[in-house]
């Protein structure tokens, strides 16, 4: 028996939340007198997991599997659940994890509880926190079936190095005509960028930048922070960003440590899609905007004025700290 990962990846390299996966589950395995098996498909380094706590790994390298595609991802994940009698999965709720985890359970006849937000309070019963209707609330759910589906809400445990010695194996997953239905016809990437799925700072701009032309300020500033850029939806509606970079509740989650608002006033399917960011900073020259109710911390005032300042600021600070 034991707790079982799905660790995400992207061109063999495995993405930040991988890591933080295998710590949650270690803590869960902790709980329940066992071991974590990641499950990594496609990767390389994977002895980096033991690091957090994976003491088995199990290797899938397969070219059909280049692409996400959820309805196969599941199937690996579910007969490696099975190879391993796994108690629990783990996936983590990114765009992917939360397309492929409904899959996972219904494969497993397992109970899915997404956005965990910490280990079960217990395990017997099996009670576990998660964040509901776009991070406002709270519930406390109980899992009474045997398997469990546990999507981890991201930044919501963290990077907790608990090095063990680690074991790997090949695993040869089986697969029917209708795992591949879907069909990846191109993938455009952003090859010299912080995405923000990987970003633990998002810079994000709005109309309150008045154009496409404005955005340099904007990305000096996501430079100089290592953080990725962002936008609301009117910005890439308009085609000043890409849809790609459009976060909200229509767009991409943000679940980032720090979130950083230029020009946005904060419509309330944006604030939903950002909520669960940790530290959210607004600068808008409209003291009304319904995102200063939602700021950690706010700055009233003429963003071409003070993004500028803010940058050479920045970049003073870690002059002085190199």
């Amino acid at each position: 028996m034991s707790v079982l990962v799905f660790t995400e990846s992207e061109d063999g390299k495995f993405k930040k939340i991988a890591f933080e996966a295998v710590s949650y589950g270690k803590a869960i395995a902790d709980m329940l007198d066992t071991t974590v098996t990641a499950i990594a498909i496609n990767s390389s380094n994977t002895n980096e997991l033991g690091k957090y706590g994976a003491s088995k790994v199990l290797q899938v390298t397969d070219n059909k599997l280049e692409n996400f595609n959820a309805q196969a991802y599941a199937n690996v994940v579910s007969q490696a659940a099975s190879n391993e009698e796994a108690q629990v999965i783990i996936i983590t709720s990114s765009a992917n994890g939360k397309y492929m985890a409904p899959f996972v359970a219904v494969n497993s006849q397992a109970g899915y509880v997404a956005n965990a937000t910490d280990v079960p309070e217990s395990v017997s019963p099996f009670k576990i926190r998660s964040t509901v209707y776009s991070n406002k609330a709270f519930a406390i759910t109980e899992i009474s079936t045997d398997t469990k589906v546990i999507g981890l809400a991201k930044n919501a445990y963290g990077l907790k190095e608990n090095e063990v010695s680690i074991t790997s194996e090949d695993f040869t997953p089986n697969f029917s005509e209708n795992d591949f239905n879907t069909e990846v016809v191109s993938v455009n990437k952003a090859t010299d960028k912080v995405t923000i799925a990987d970003a633990d700072i998002v810079v994000s701009g709005g109309r309150g930048l008045k154009g496409p032309e404005n955005w340099g300020m904007l990305e000096e500033l996501a430079t100089v922070l290592g953080a990725a850029t962002a936008c609301s939806k009117p910005v890439s509606d308009m085609g000043w960003r890409p849809h790609g970079e459009h976060v909200g509740q229509t767009g991409k989650p943000v679940s980032s440590n720090l979130y950083i608002a230029i020009g946005i006033s904060g419509a309330i399917q944006h604030l939903a899609g950002v909520n669960s960011s940790k530290v959210k900073v607004v600068i808008n020259n409209d003291p009304e905007a319904p995102f200063f109710k939602a700021a950690d911390y706010g700055i009233v005032g003429d963003a071409f004025d003070l993004v500028p300042q803010l940058t050479e600021k920045i970049k003073e600070f870690k002059a002085q700290n190199a």
